[in-house]
């Protein structure tokens, strides 16, 4: 069964998993101990630690191993702010950064804290000149991820380095999608990862602070990991860890060639074979496994039990696969379509065959969603005699109020309105996407008894 979803969890590399193996019988005792089983624990971790470090180009004593990625962006977030809580309490991040960022924002504006977010363009990156303008003389810490989670889009993250070292603001990394593939670009002042992102074992993350960056560690004290990351390290993990990494790096320059092609074929292919998609994200700057887009008139959900039962593991950013019910707020901050978003991200080792079979079977899939909710076809409408309609999707979701507009728009005269009433979030954000897809003019938002009031007006 093809697994297109490395950008979750990449599949358990085999250089991970005979180390992983060794190091259950080499390292299994404490690392902090001077008896002979500590001290093998110890060389161990120590090089396993050098091999990390040189990946990501730092010294080996500024990398602590963590619990997870999350964990070291929190910690990393934490410790920095609290660093530099003397110049201020000011956090810029961009508007696409992992959950893990945005959930330490959030604390850190509960705790009284400000933050500033950097919005993006439709590709997904950052201004680098727009980043400069949210720097401030309080601001603490700045984070900017290297290449985005859910569209692959790389972020210029060397400019925005250079202009936070200017400004004296220590900048955070979040290399977990990127590190596999690659030295992040120098500049950074603290850096995070995730080791299962490159097909290392889960529940180990990386956190390097430069030397000379201020950093406090919070919570309670620990020995171990220089402070930062309390609690006996998982010895076995991070040793498969540090030796996965080395190889996925080592094979990382021939295997990106060759994935890129796939992507672009992907990428191509998608936008010929299947009518009112968008494929999103920047189509050049971005990683060479990752292509996302997005299918009008699909229930994401639906799309991904299809896909999933003619054995094709694909991942999602739309609000309908979500228990939240509400947009990826990396799609929303691009204002991209976000319904039957889908994700395909690579593996090392993929099959161009199995690439091929994912295109064959997709339009199919699609067309069937699309029949199934009774979505219109692509044939442009014929003018209305109607000055305006009300249709009322109250209740029902994401992509429901969308169908329901496209299924009306031809009823009423060229630059006439229909107005949309949905309390579905993901309205907010598909409803003008629509517009921009079809050539249709987005009025705007108005207040309504329930949910909100979207008006467009047909231009064609």
């Amino acid at each position: 069964m093809p697994y297109f979803d490395a950008a979750s969890a990449a599949p358990l590399h085999p250089v991970a998993r005979q180390a992983l193996l060794a190091a259950l019988d080499e390292g299994w005792a404490d690392p902090a101990r001077l008896y002979r089983e500590g001290r093998r624990a110890r060389l161990l971790l120590d090089a396993a630690r050098e091999a990390a470090a040189e990946a990501v180009g730092c010294r080996p004593d500024e990398l602590v191993f963590t619990s997870s990625g999350t964990t070291a962006v929190h910690a990393g977030i934490a410790g920095a702010l609290s660093g530099r809580r003397r110049v201020g309490r000011h956090l810029a991040h961009s508007a696409v950064e992992h959950s893990s960022v945005l959930h330490s924002a959030a604390a850190h504006e509960a705790a009284g804290g400000s933050c500033t977010e950097v919005p993006v363009d439709r590709s997904g990156a950052v201004d680098p000149a727009a980043y400069a303008a949210a720097l401030r003389a309080d601001t603490a810490l700045a984070c900017l991820q290297s290449a985005n989670h859910e569209v692959g889009t790389e972020q210029p993250v060397a400019e925005v380095a250079a202009l936070c070292a200017g400004a004296g603001v220590p900048l955070l990394v979040d290399a977990a999608q990127s590190l596999g593939w690659g030295p992040v670009p120098a500049g950074w002042s603290l850096l995070t990862a995730s080791a299962h992102k490159w097909g290392g074992p889960a529940g180990v993350g990386l956190l390097a602070v430069r030397k000379g960056t201020r950093f406090s560690p919070q919570g309670p004290a620990g020995e171990r990991e220089s402070g930062r990351a309390p609690g006996f390290e998982n010895l076995p993990a991070i040793v498969a860890a540090a030796a996965s990494l080395r190889a996925v790096r080592d094979g990382a320059a021939a295997e990106a060639v060759r994935l890129r092609a796939l992507v672009d074929r992907i990428r191509s292919v998608v936008a010929e074979r299947v009518p009112d998609v968008e494929v999103v994200g920047d189509p050049v700057r971005r990683l060479p496994h990752l292509v996302t887009f997005s299918c009008l008139y699909v229930d994401g959900e639906t799309l991904l039990h299809e896909l999933d039962r003619r054995e094709f593991s694909v991942s999602s950013g739309s609000s309908c696969t979500s228990s939240t019910l509400m947009p990826s707020h990396v799609l929303k901050a691009m204002g991209v379509l976000s319904e039957g978003n889908v994700r395909v991200s690579l593996p090392p080792g993929t099959a161009g065959a199995d690439v091929d079979r994912f295109l064959e079977v997709l339009p199919g899939v699609v067309a069937e969603v699309r029949e199934r909710l009774g979505a219109p076809v692509s044939a442009p409408p014929s003018p209305g005699p109607a000055d305006s309609l009300v249709v009322d999707a109250l209740g029902r979701r994401c992509p429901i109020p969308v169908i329901e507009l496209a299924k009306v728009i031809g009823e009423v005269a060229v630059g006439a309105t229909v107005t949309v009433l949905a309390d579905d979030e993901a309205a907010r954000l598909d409803i003008p996407a629509w517009c921009e897809m079809r050539g249709q003019e987005y009025v705007g938002e108005e207040p309504a008894d329930r949910g909100s009031a979207y008006v467009v007006r047909r231009l064609s």
